[in-house]
């Protein structure tokens, strides 16, 4: 166990406040980068079960140039097909329509995966272990001050930035003062961080009520293993696969006047309990039956609150990301993977700059990125989140959400949400910050396919892509990726200063 010397001072060079999916995504790759960074969370123990869990496509891309999304996909659970269910003639549910659940052509990972956030977080502590870097539990930050040396804060050598920290597991007082180049505030919702810089949060509350559980059910219902959205006259719930046999069930509660106080419309939480969240998962199922087995792995109750910070960092010196950024619906599966891309969205920039490698401005562009990628994700949840708390159009509601409707969002939506919405062409029109689409290529030098997102790791390197045409010709020497067949290509035809070993 990491202790804290009484009223000592260090210095490093990052500072992370918070270890869940956003600090430590940052953290990893920092460390393997070879920058000297600390983590820090007031948790004694990481998440054992629950919280969020869906992982889309672009995120599995990211993970997998960081060498961590072969265990997610041996262990998640995959879906990569959508069930629409809506009221059905007999007061029930049928089922309306199945479709893929991503639309892109250019998905790597044409499917969601699931992973209990604790799962996930234990790829980054397995990846970080490897570089001797470790999360100091039973720590949190009680003060912060950031140096108003103008000459400071442009030099990037200096550590402008003293947090104090204290430990909550030992009796005694055991502060430390760190002098810190940079922060990164992954403390999430209620960040300790934005709240002391004095960062306001834009946005409010819905008044839609929900209730979660990750259970193992017993059940007749047959698109259970399947991501499956169900709007019936009892209410809306969302079925999303888990590992082995669990599933997870996000259930509209608003309707039920047990669970809201009438003064106030918010949560009446000593009424909530897991039996009285799968009565109503019931009900919503019916002509289906569905019966919990044993205890819930994990549940909660939650007002949709759909916020973003007015900013993500201050004097490019301590930054905020993930949760403490913005909050929203968990059912579009945003979570987790906005945190994550902000995180990885700045550790290169960080490292650059601790390198020497690149200016300070650069750091600006984070914010310039993530804060406008947060309010297209606010606009988009809004949107979603009212389709999909809406009633259904029926013969006596034609005021309702019809399924074109609703499968209409699922699909234009799919792009932004999966993070595969997007891409660079070909290199036609290449617009700069689009992810390369994936594709397999051929070695020249042992024919052995390689899809070229494995050719591009998330190690801190730019790469540089040069398409050829057929490099045995001479006459396209000066025009690196070859026009040619496999069988008529030697990997000595491409320019030498071209040609990196084939280990790299």
């Amino acid at each position: 166990m990491t202790t804290l010397n009484p009223q000592i001072e260090s210095k490093v060079d990052v500072l992370i406040i918070g270890a869940g999916p956003a600090g430590l995504m940052c953290a990893n790759a920092l460390a393997h980068a070879g920058v000297d960074v600390r983590i820090i969370d007031k948790r004694a123990v990481g998440v054992a079960a629950g919280q969020a869990d869906g992982i889309q496509p672009r995120t599995i891309e990211v993970l997998q140039s960081y060498g961590l999304a072969e265990p997610l996909i041996r262990i998640g659970a995959h879906f990569p097909r959508a069930s629409f269910w809506n009221p059905g003639p007999n007061g029930g549910i049928i089922r309306t329509q199945r479709t893929p659940s991503i639309f892109s052509e250019t998905a790597r990972y044409p499917q969601l995966i699931t992973r209990h956030q604790g799962g996930i977080e234990a790829l980054f502590h397995g990846s970080m272990d490897a570089k001797g870097l470790h999360v100091q539990r039973s720590t949190i930050p009680t003060a912060i001050v950031l140096s108003k040396d103008e000459s400071e804060l442009k030099d990037p050598k200096a550590n402008p930035v003293k947090v104090t920290l204290k430990r909550l597991d030992l009796e005694e007082d055991d502060i430390e003062i760190v002098h810190a180049k940079f922060v990164l505030g992954a403390d999430g919702a209620h960040s300790w961080v934005r709240n002391v810089l004095g960062i306001k949060l834009e946005g409010d509350n819905t008044d839609s009520i929900w209730g979660v559980l990750d259970v193992y059910p017993e059940t007749n219902f047959p698109d259970s293993r399947n991501w499956t959205f169900i709007h019936s006259n009892h209410g809306t719930l969302m079925n999303i696969p888990r590992e082995g046999d669990m599933m997870r069930y996000y259930i509209q509660l608003s309707e039920d006047p047990d669970f809201v106080d009438p003064k106030t419309g918010r949560v009446n939480k000593a009424r909530a309990n897991p039996g009285r969240l799968m009565e109503t998962a019931a009900k919503i199922f019916q002509p289906y039956h569905l019966k919990m087995l044993g205890e819930p792995e994990w549940w909660t109750i939650y007002i949709i609150g759909q916020r973003v910070a007015q900013k993500f960092s201050v004097e490019d010196r301590i930054f905020i990301a993930g949760d403490a950024c913005h909050t929203h619906s968990p059912k579009a599966g945003q979570g987790m993977n906005a945190s994550m891309n902000d995180s990885h969205n700045i550790a290169w920039k960080l490292a650059y700059v601790l390198r020497g490698w690149a200016d300070l401005s650069l750091l600006k562009t984070y914010e310039s990125e993530r804060l406008k990628f947060a309010r297209d994700l606010i606009d988009f949840d809004r949107k979603w989140s009212k389709l999909f708390t809406g009633k259904p159009r029926t013969e006596e509601n034609q005021d309702g959400i019809s399924h074109e409707e609703f499968v209409g969002a699922f699909q234009t939506f799919s792009g932004f949400s999966s993070g595969v919405g997007k891409h660079q062409s070909c290199a036609a029109k290449l617009v700069i910050g689009e992810r390369m689409i994936p594709h397999a290529f051929v070695q020249a030098a042992d024919i052995r396919a390689v899809n070229i997102h494995d050719a591009m790791p998330s190690d801190t390197r730019f790469k540089v892509l040069v398409f050829a045409g057929n490099v045995a010709v001479a006459a396209t020497l000066a025009r690196c990726i070859c026009a040619a067949s496999k069988d008529e290509v030697d990997f000595i035809d491409v320019p030498q200063m071209l040609r990196p070993h084939w280990s790299k």
